[in-house]
């Protein structure tokens, strides 16, 4: 007869599922780790300088201005913040800031100051208080659904320096939200029509999340594309999201003396101010004081690959009329770093200095009336009729010339591509502003497109296709970027692929199953009795 196996002490056995526990919760951690390695990239573009990179609410990444392909007497203007918006970013996503002005500025007598400017101002209706931490607790099907509990509304004002008035556009505009997601939100378009606004004199009005519509591979600051152009083809941005103010108006609102014909040219920037001071207390803070300009955009790329490090942040503060009175950052212009960088990289002989093209382009606009190297007549204010050319201050705005009608198909490469209608005339959402920058800047504008780099990036349109009407822009996403297939093959354990974008609930169980072992293992040892099953 068999001798029977001795009954084990439960001793053991609870220190050993303890044991486990600790050792499940170790590993499950080990995976939120991973997971929080999954955010976006640093990437310079849309974080162009160093201050405004750590207050995103108020980064603005692009502007866009283009004569409205399906209302050609209107002019569409877009001006995007808060870069990098991963759509799980939850639960309090991306608001505006509600202590901010974000501004759409206008010259259109080329004298370098705003005659016009479009601001939206924010304010917060947060509903959740001491109830839920949920931006909305249940599926939100109208902006005026009881279950959305986090809600931005705004007023758009002008500010017309020339009249010397301010008038009142829309009060109480409402913001389209962060789209949550589809069980949350599952026909974003609805919440996203309510949220375009009619204003006053024929035009509209739009603030909210969009798909981010700037495409390119960011890989060019790895020394342009890796020295070899073997870092080309991925969209850096595709899959994330931004908050998209857009505003369409008759060319008559926006045009010097309200007359398109005379004066079809505009100069178009946003900025973003802040004001000078805030005091923090405990679970608080307020803002007062003077209103600072801490954003400033008009060209794309201009504050990346211009200015040098130590002037990037003094780029945002200053308005265009002060860009000439910095030497060292029209020098940069005139003598850029990236052809030299280009010519160290790969042989090709950069353009001869001072770039004159450069100059015309990004600071007066393309006009023979400055006797620079671009020969025609395309988007300068000095070929507005009514412009004084005494008044005329070069600076850097994005300038369009609104009497180009829109083009039945457009070219990705704008100007020089031969479509007159596209970047750098104003800049539309399908332009492929990073490779027209680079010819640009390697000097295709005077010569021709170069090679090797013609094929640029070789990310040659948005990720998503961008809306047919106002405000054109795509919708935002709602599915994670940083899933398991692009994260270079890392998948977390028990096959919890689903959960990629979730490394705080996983870390959150981690601490669960590790606290679980610890307090099992320590009851068992201050029992000090060893029992037999």
């Amino acid at each position: 007869m068999a001798t029977p196996s001795p009954a084990r002490p439960r001793v053991v056995t609870r220190r050993r599922a303890a044991v486990a526990l600790v050792a499940v919760g170790s590993t499950v951690l080990a995976s939120a780790l991973v997971g929080l390695s999954y955010g976006p990239a640093v990437a310079s573009s849309h974080r162009e300088a160093p201050l405004i990179a750590g207050d995103p609410p108020v980064d603005n990444t692009d502007v866009y201005a283009f004569v409205s392909p399906d209302k050609p007497d209107t002019v569409t203007l877009i001006a995007n913040w808060y870069p990098f918006s991963e759509p799980n970013g939850g639960p309090n996503f991306y608001p505006w800031a509600a202590d901010a002005h974000y501004d759409i500025n206008i010259d259109n007598d080329g004298d370098a100051r705003a005659d016009l400017t479009y601001r939206w101002d924010f304010r917060t209706d947060d509903r959740r208080g001491n109830t839920t931490f949920l931006y909305n607790d249940d599926p939100v099907t109208s902006l005026d659904d009881p279950d959305l509990l986090f809600r931005q509304t705004y007023t758009l004002s002008l500010i017309d320096r020339v009249a010397g008035r301010v008038t009142t556009l829309a009060s109480g505009a409402r913001v389209a939200p962060s789209n949550v997601g589809p069980a949350s939100m599952p026909d974003y378009r609805v919440l996203r029509d309510q949220a375009i606004t009619t204003i006053p004199g024929g035009g509209r009005s739009y603030a909210g999340q969009a798909d981010d519509p700037f495409f390119l591979d960011l890989r060019i600051f790895d020394l342009i594309y890796g020295g070899d152009l073997s870092e080309t083809g991925q969209d850096t941005v595709a899959g994330y999201n931004v908050n998209t103010i857009a505003l369409q108006v008759p060319k008559t609102a926006l045009s010097l003396r309200g007359n398109p014909a005379r004066n079809p040219v505009i100069g178009v920037w946003s900025d973003t101010e802040r004001y000078s001071l805030t005091v923090r207390t405990p679970g608080a803070q307020q803002s007062f004081g003077n209103e600072v300009q801490v954003s400033r955009l008009g060209n794309p790329l201009v504050n990346e690959v211009i200015p040098p490090a130590a002037l990037k942040d003094r780029f945002n503060s200053l308005l265009p009329e002060q860009d000439r009175t910095v030497p060292a950052l029209v020098d940069r212009v005139n003598n850029p770093e990236v052809p030299d960088l280009i010519q160290r990289i790969y042989g090709i002989p950069a353009p001869q200095k001072p770039r004159n093209d450069l100059f015309e382009i990004f600071l007066t606009g393309i006009t023979t009336k400055t006797g620079a190297d671009i020969n025609v007549d395309l988007n300068s204010q000095l070929n507005n009729l009514d412009v004084d050319p005494a008044r005329f201050a070069p600076s850097e705005q994005l300038r369009l010339n609104t009497s180009i009608p829109p083009t039945a198909q457009p070219n990705r490469l704008g100007v020089l591509g031969n479509d007159l209608q596209g970047y750098p005339n104003g800049r539309r959402l399908a332009d492929d502003a990073l490779d027209i920058s680079v010819q640009a800047l390697e000097g295709a504008a005077v010569s021709g497109i170069v090679a090797p780099l013609a094929a640029g990036d070789r990310v040659d349109r948005n990720d998503v296709p961008f809306d047919t009407v106002f405000p054109y822009v795509a919708l935002p996403n709602n599915k994670a970027v940083n899933s398991s297939s692009s994260s270079g093959g890392a998948v977390p354990p028990f096959g919890w692929t689903n959960f990629p974008a979730m490394p705080a609930l996983t870390g959150l169980v981690a601490v669960a199953l590790i606290g679980s072992g610890v307090v099992l293992y320590r009851r068992q040892s201050r029992g000090n009795v060893v029992q037999t099953a």
